[in-house]
Parts: C-alpha cells; structure tokens; sequence
C-alpha cells in the first residue's frame, strides 16, 4: 500500500476551527481578533500575559505545578521553548511586572496581541500547554513573580576562579 506524504501545510486555520475556538474564548470573556492564521488574544488589565524561554520556562512550569498554581499556559512552537503564561491582577503589580521584565520574561498588556490555539505561525502551530479547561484558575501576574523570582534564585551561583599568585 503506497503511503502519500503531505509536502506542503496549509498556513491558515480552517474556518470552522476558527470560529469554534473563537466561540469558547468568548464565552471566557476574552477579547479576541480574528487574523488570516488564528485568532489573537487581546490582553488588557483583566487578562494578560507572560512570556518565559529556554530552561527559565521549563522550570517556572515546574514550580508553578508543584505549588498548584498552574493556569492556562501557550506553549509557542520553535528552536527555543516558548511559553506564554495568561494571568490577571495587572493593575496592582508594578513591581511584579519589573521584576519580570529585569528578569528576561516578555510581559504581554494593553492591547498586545497574543496567538491563541490554533493559531498557525510560522514554526507551527501555537496549542496548549495547560488547556484552560484543565486550569483552576488564572493566577495573578505575582504567582508567575514568585515562580520566576524562585527559579532564578535556586539557580547555582557561579563563582568567578580566583587565582593565587
């Protein structure tokens, strides 16, 4: 039996994908834009994001489930993990969202565009991490703080060598 392979992958979301996925974030609440590949999260003060990479979004993922914190979670399709963390609570956060930011995490806000699932891009496709049905809640901006702040603190130090002379 000859197999056939797919070479080429379409580069839109199908129309009926599309609007089901935009009907549940909807009900959700969320502001949503339709774009020619998916649709985009638009955040604000109420829903907003934070976007870790590499080893710092593995180990934030890692803290937040062990703490029971987890909310839903974007993973991004690419050579370097991407993951984009929904979380609330922005309007009281200032030193949270600069300590994130000091920290290397992308802090989505005020009209930012997000991919949501099935957003095509142009890696793949963005799914979920954590499916919000799965989540409990969406945890405050200073629960990914904590996890960030935690991360980075257990990190071994390196020492510089020191030489005698």
């Amino acid at each position: 039996m000859e197999m056939t392979v797919r070479t080429t992958f379409p580069t839109s979301v199908s129309a009926a994908a599309k609007s089901a996925a935009a009907r549940d974030y909807a009900q959700r609440g969320w502001t949503v834009a339709e774009t020619t590949n998916g649709l985009c999260l638009i955040t604000d003060a109420d829903l907003s994001a934070v976007e870790v990479t590499g080893e710092l979004a593995a180990s934030v993922r890692r803290y937040l489930r062990a703490n029971n914190l987890t909310g839903p979670v974007i993973e991004i399709p690419g050579a370097e993990r991407r993951e984009i963390h929904l979380v609330t609570g922005m309007r009281k956060a200032e030193r949270a969202v600069e300590a994130l930011r000091a920290a290397g995490a992308v802090v989505h806000t005020d009209g930012d565009g997000i991919p949501l699932p099935p957003t095509h891009l142009s890696a793949g496709s963005a799914s979920w991490g954590v499916d919000p049905e799965e989540a409990r809640w969406i945890p405050p901006v200073v629960a990914i703080g904590a996890a960030v702040r935690s991360v980075r603190a257990r990190r071994p130090q390196r020492l510089a060598s020191v030489a005698c002379a």
